[in-house]
């Protein structure tokens, strides 16, 4: 069961480098939001509800910093959301939008390591 666990683990980290890596090369770039960002944060999303799922562990899960990573996926993706229409309206993402999705993936990288 450890080593079907390590595996999500490693997905979920690879949703995160897929989120922050696009988000990066737009950021060096153009500054808009890309298919990539999307499929990163649903990787992430997907193996991080299935990482809060109790799989036989000896210690308790801190629920209290699974909500709080998970409201901070919503705001991302709403984010996310937010500026693909931006810039399907207007040709390009606002920085209000586009900067934060950066931050806030890394903060919740943070948090994950961190707390």
């Amino acid at each position: 069961m450890e080593i079907l666990r390590s595996i999500v683990i490693v997905i979920h980290l690879v949703g995160f480098a897929t989120l922050f890596g696009a988000w990066l090369v737009e950021a060096l770039g153009k500054k808009r939001v890309t298919r990539l960002m999307h499929w990163g944060l649903a990787i992430a999303l997907v193996a991080g509800l299935a990482l809060s799922a109790p799989w036989g562990l000896t210690h308790d899960l801190n629920y209290m910093k699974i909500g709080i990573k998970l409201v901070i996926l919503v705001i991302i993706g709403g984010l996310l959301g937010a500026g693909a229409a931006r810039e399907r309206k207007s040709g390009s993402v606002p920085a209000g939008i586009f900067w934060p999705i950066g931050i806030l993936t890394l903060t919740n990288a943070a948090l994950a390591v961190i707390w």
